[in-house]
């Protein structure tokens, strides 16, 4: 069987990463375990044959990374002996198992080790079960290949050495910095790091002939660097692409007032500069990932691109709490054996080591002294569970649409519920009153009897329902979930609190109770679910520092992934 496509890309990035470590920091690999990256890491091992492979986890501690006591040294010496880190040896190929769980604070050190040219090469291991989790952005900004490898059969990956590739011969690129970044620019990809990234990898593609005799870069280097480099971090697609997509029809546009002068381009705007090399584009966006295609095809719709080989977020779920029985190891810190604390013994001896010599010069007694300041107490961090408050908009002649899709986006959560441990609850308004229907559960046979019996019809008491919400979301506190909030509505109240009608004065509470909720610090996201995006839904969006999602055509399943993606972690 020919080799996957993807499966190629893997083989040029690890050829690449092994002519030029240094410059290209490494790769943030999507693959659960399995024969397909076992495959992947013994050609990595291969490739990077002169590195000492170390393997580190998403809950290293400083020590380990940057040195610290060693104890039984130091006990036996009688005086502190160090132990050298993981970072400060020579350079190593450094595998992160279970990436998309690494803390920001460990993306920071790592990042900042990538940056301080340290020599250390980073393949973070991506095992996220959903589509939500990734690797945190500040180690996917750094890392020059974003490869995904889910899904494709071994028999499409087959052994390959990735020294044995030969880039196709050609002419000089002209300007390539410039092109580089211009097709960053493109694909909207903000960071100036990409085309750093890209220029770096096009120049590893013309190794053994690097150094101060190394010919210009040539047009196919680019054109591949930039495929393996800028297709993973695309936000979107070139502008002239997006204007070939059908939004909405065209209108009639005023006659020209006067003819263009004589030598002007009539399509081309003063000061807009030249689009980049077709090349350069063409093989960027014949690499983009056809999930991703589609989904940047649709425009700007208000959320990101999916998760196929693009960076995002963290892994989703509520807050971090930290505590002292159960959850993610944390480093230790001073306290005392009391109120349940644990003590950790380990840290203790290694706070205590450094100091028995003079303990014993002092006249104390015995093999090993423990004193107060020493005691270390054990810390965790675990993550609480995540509340999804639906606030769904029933009043109206088209209530029955809109709950339709609010029914069947929240079956499709609940169905994911289990995995992430979310809960989900639903409050309706309508007529005079806004009502809590469902309170946060997992209970999908609960939720499809209660969405059932949900009627429609009346006026829309918004200010009513942003208060229900709201102490929903306190309530889901108390309980240690972490709430967010999805409001669908077109943002036109007018009922009151005390439930008499007048748009104006509701206007006014809807808007009050919106910032009540905001300084609450509520994530929320508004969809806007009338046919054309309302400047009434826009105006409360602002008040409620919410994410603003226009979604007149939104069915159960686009519904489901715009919150999913827009509220990710509140945390």
């Amino acid at each position: 069987m020919t080799p996957a496509p993807a499966w190629l890309r893997a083989a040029w990035a690890l050829r690449l990463l092994a002519a030029d470590p240094a410059g290209l920091n490494g790769i943030w690999l999507r693959a659960r375990p399995g024969p397909v990256r076992a495959r992947f890491l013994q050609m990595l091992r291969q490739a990077m044959a002169p590195l000492l492979v170390r393997r580190i986890h998403p809950a290293i501690g400083d020590e380990a990374l940057f040195g610290g006591v060693d104890i039984a040294a130091t006990l036996a010496a009688g005086h502190r002996v160090r132990s050298p880190g993981i970072l400060a040896q020579a350079p190593s190929l450094l595998l992160l198992p279970m990436a998309e769980r690494t803390p920001p604070g460990l993306a920071g050190r790592l990042a900042a080790a990538l940056d301080a040219g340290l020599g250390h090469v980073l393949v973070a291991l991506d095992e996220g079960a959903s589509e939500e989790e990734g690797l945190p952005g500040a180690l996917a900004e750094r890392l020059a290949f974003h490869l995904d490898l889910d899904g494709l059969p071994i028999a499409a990956c087959p052994a390959l050495d990735p020294h044995l590739l030969v880039p196709e011969p050609g002419a000089a690129a002209d300007e390539p910095e410039r092109l580089a970044v211009e097709t960053a620019a493109a694909f909207g990809i903000g960071s100036l790091r990409a085309p750093g990234l890209t220029l770096a990898a096009a120049r590893a593609v013309a190794t053994p002939h690097s150094g101060a005799n190394a010919p210009p870069l040539s047009s196919a280097a680019l054109n591949l660097a930039a495929a393996l480099v800028l297709a993973p971090r695309a936000r979107q697609l070139p502008i002239a692409e997006q204007d070939a997509t059908p939004a909405e029809p065209e209108r009639e546009q005023p006659p020209a007032e006067s003819a263009p002068d004589e030598g002007e381009t009539p399509d081309a705007a003063p000061g807009t500069p030249d689009p980049p090399a077709e090349l350069v584009l063409e093989a960027v966006r014949a690499a983009l990932p056809p999930g991703l295609l589609e989904a940047l095809a649709a425009g700007p719709a208000g959320s990101a691109p999916p998760k196929t080989e693009a960076p995002s977020g963290g892994s989703q779920g509520g807050q971090q709490r930290r505590g002292n029985r159960r959850g993610r190891p944390l480093p230790s810190r001073p306290g005392r054996l009391e109120d349940g604390a644990r003590l950790d013994l380990v840290a203790t001896l290694r706070q205590a080591a450094p100091w028995q010599g003079l303990r014993h010069r002092d006249g104390a007694t015995g093999p090993l002294q423990i004193r107060r300041d020493d005691l270390r107490i054990r810390r965790f961090e675990q993550r609480s569970d995540r509340a999804l408050i639906f606030a769904v908009d029933a009043s109206g002649s088209a209530a029955l649409a809109r709950l339709a899709e609010a029914k069947g986006a929240i079956e499709l959560l609940l169905g994911e519920a289990y995995a992430r441990r979310d809960h989900v609850a639903l409050i309706a308004f309508r007529g005079t009153r806004a009502e809590l229907l469902l309170p946060p559960t997992r209970s999908l046979v609960q939720t499809k009897r209660r969405l059932a019996e949900l009627p429609g019809g009346g006026g829309t008491p918004l200010a009513d329902a942003l208060r229900v919400a709201l102490d929903t979301a306190r309530q889901a506190r108390g309980r240690g979930m972490t709430p967010a909030l999805a409001l669908l509505t077109d943002g036109r109240a007018n009922i009151r609190l005390d439930g008499s009608a007048g748009r104006t004065e509701a206007m006014g509470e809807a808007r009050r109770a919106a910032r009540a909720v905001r300084a609450a610090g509520l994530p929320v996201l508004l969809i806007d679910t009338a046919l054309r995006p309302q400047s009434a839904a826009q105006a409360l969006a602002l008040d409620l520092a919410a994410r603003y999602l226009p979604l007149p055509g939104a069915d159960a399943r686009r519904l489901s992934g715009a919150v999913t993606a827009a509220l990710g972690d509140p945390g």
